[in-house]
């Protein structure tokens, strides 16, 4: 096994637990992928087999919520990663590999989207719908506090931090008012699993069981869209908004099909999907703005745009967004191209 950088001593530590612990001696160990949080992931090859090591460090990351997770969706038969060994005291796990193959990658080529949406929307499906008294009650709830701590990162980091906006009285009235009726659209939907960053970042093409799921720690149990809009309307990748729309009706036909109670018509689905939308995105823009300026990642700042469209969509097609559509128009959109210029500099 490579020695690791001399000033990174987790990954000194992981490295003897893989070694010592494990029996891995002679594994090769590299980077796998990083995240949005202080999770690293490294994979390790043994001969022809290979594994993924979870580094977590306990002051910053819990690692019961996956295991928790884990458990529930490997339980009605999803592909998730199998934990083949834990260390929770020092924050790493040894888990079986799903690949390296995420759907961002595939679904540029022609002839892959349907059948990859298909796929991922089985999958959302069968965790929306079995064991839903297990997961009710094992989740935590994604109340209106979580919803409204969500929304509030874009004042502080992105209109404040990023575009550098001091905001009026007044604007942030319209923003306490958009944020309420935001939180209580999702409120009001019937409630079941959310993965919370079901997307092509997490989403793994694999040759059976497709796809393979990760990322799902921070899951509750909240607005039945949720999910379906991350994976839709994804902050990486954007289609045409007819496509969404029929993808996101597919869908619902899908959890009518299984027997689930969903009483709103096609034009409230999409009503709930698109509001819903505007939550996340909202908060999206600030989570971006954040891990840049706070946390020193900034390869996420050119995602921002797309980001930004979705939101400035969805609020000019809802009444009860059209003042914040305005407020986009007037006070966002002047300054956005300059402080991305100055970011990216």
């Amino acid at each position: 096994m490579g020695l690791p950088d001399a000033s990174d001593s987790r990954l000194e530590d992981l490295t003897r637990w893989v070694s010592d612990d494990l029996g891995f001696a002679g594994s090769e160990i590299a980077p796998a992928s990083a995240d949005a949080s202080f999770r690293r992931y490294f994979r390790v090859t043994r001969g022809e087999d290979t594994y993924i090591v979870m580094d977590a460090p306990p002051e910053k990351e819990n690692l019961q919520p996956f295991l928790s997770v884990d458990r529930l969706l490997l339980g009605i038969g999803l592909n998730v990663p199998v934990v083949l060994a834990k260390d929770t005291t020092r924050g790493f796990l040894l888990l079986s590999d799903l690949g390296r193959q995420q759907y961002l990658d595939e679904l540029g080529v022609e002839g892959t989207a349907d059948r990859l949406y298909g796929d991922a929307l089985t999958a959302l499906c069968s965790m929306q719908t079995a064991d839903s008294a297990t997961m009710a009650r094992d989740l935590p709830r994604y109340d209106r506090a979580l919803l409204m701590r969500e929304m509030e990162l874009t004042p502080e980091w992105f209109l404040g931090r990023h575009l550098g906006l001091t905001i009026s009285a007044a604007e942030r009235s319209m923003l306490d008012r958009l944020f309420e009726a935001l939180a209580q659209c999702a409120l009001t939907q019937p409630a079941v699993f959310v993965h919370r960053d079901y997307h092509s970042r997490n989403l793994l093409v694999t040759a059976t069981g497709n796809p393979g799921i990760l990322d799902f720690q921070d899951a509750v149990w909240g607005p039945v869209t949720y999910d379906l809009v991350s994976l839709l309307k994804d902050c990486y990748i954007a289609w045409p908004a007819s496509q969404v729309r029929r993808w996101a009706l597919q869908y619902r036909k899908q959890l009518l099909s299984k027997g689930f109670s969903l009483a709103a018509d096609e034009a409230e689905f999409m009503r709930w999907f698109d509001l819903v939308g505007l939550q996340r995105h909202i908060k999206v823009l600030g989570i971006f703005a954040r891990l840049y300026y706070r946390d020193g990642k900034a390869q996420y700042l050119k995602d921002l745009p797309r980001v930004l469209q979705y939101t400035r969509e969805a609020a000019e097609n809802y009444p009860e967004a059209a003042p914040f559509a305005d407020f986009i128009a007037k006070r966002i959109d002047p300054e956005f191209l300059r402080a991305q210029g100055r970011a990216l500099a």
